[in-house]
């Protein structure tokens, strides 16, 4: 079985030589090792040295040498729109706010399905639209490429994480 062992971003390996592609969602595009099957129907392992962050484009170099493209899979998401670009902005605030992992487009958010942030945007005048496509949320300040091992928006308001998020509150984690 074909062993994938190193983890190269877009434009960092050579993507014209690769010989299969893995089409992973957002989660699976997080793992340090997992069995996969390859677009061409291969069995391969993913067996990188720590789990990384990927996202549509990088490349995973095999024991053998071959690359193999990473590909954003289709997944329940949901887009989010507003009227004007500073409504979309103030409703990326409140997703930000609530620690949500996020894709930022060309006049649209994208997030993964909750009912309760989707009610939540619908209040705030936000068209909501779920729909099956890539998700490739932004890496935030720390490089983190979007991904946090353990996603934590539905916590208590009283939970610690020490920071302020406006004016009228503040919690720690």
């Amino acid at each position: 079985m074909t062993r994938l062992i190193d983890h190269a971003r877009a434009g960092h390996w050579p993507s014209g030589e690769a010989a299969d592609a893995v089409r992973l969602d957002y989660e699976a595009r997080y793992r340090r090792r997992i069995l996969l099957t390859s677009a061409y129907g291969a069995e391969m392992l993913l067996d990188l040295p720590k789990a990384v962050p990927m996202s549509g484009g990088d490349g995973l170099r095999s024991d053998t040498g071959v690359w193999v493209t990473v590909e954003a899979a289709d997944e329940p998401v949901v887009d989010i729109r507003a009227e004007t670009p500073e409504k979309l902005a103030r409703l990326a605030w409140h997703l930000g706010n609530r620690h949500l992992a996020t894709q930022i487009g060309d006049g649209w958010l994208r997030i993964r399905p909750d009912h309760v942030i989707e009610a939540m945007l619908e209040g705030l005048g936000a068209v909501v639209h779920r729909l099956d496509a890539p998700f490739q949320p932004e890496g935030g300040a720390y490089g983190d490429h979007g991904h946090q091992p353990h996603d934590h928006h539905h916590h208590p308001h009283d939970a610690a994480h020490g920071h302020a998020h406006s004016h009228e509150h503040s919690h720690d984690h």
